[in-house]
């Protein structure tokens, strides 16, 4: 088992084997950023301009959140 070739053939896989899984790595990881990608597009493309009525709504839905907030830690309004 002093045999150089054998040493030097064991030592060329691993980095052979390093080097597959390094570039699938790579591959998955530009995947999932296409993917991350896509969505926010997909995002931007599905967002609606905010009206006024939302933003009024929104207005509203907040004040209820703060009168509830207040209930629940004992304040009276």
């Amino acid at each position: 088992m002093t045999d150089p070739t054998f040493y030097l053939t064991i030592a060329l896989s691993a980095l052979a084997a390093i080097a597959m899984m390094t570039g699938a790595a790579l591959r998955g990881w530009r995947g999932w950023l296409d993917l991350k990608r896509a969505e926010l597009q997909h995002a931007r493309l599905d967002a609606q301009p905010s009206t006024a009525g939302s933003r009024i709504e929104i207005a509203d839905l907040k004040e209820r959140i703060r009168k509830l907030e207040a209930i629940a830690a004992g304040v009276e309004l």
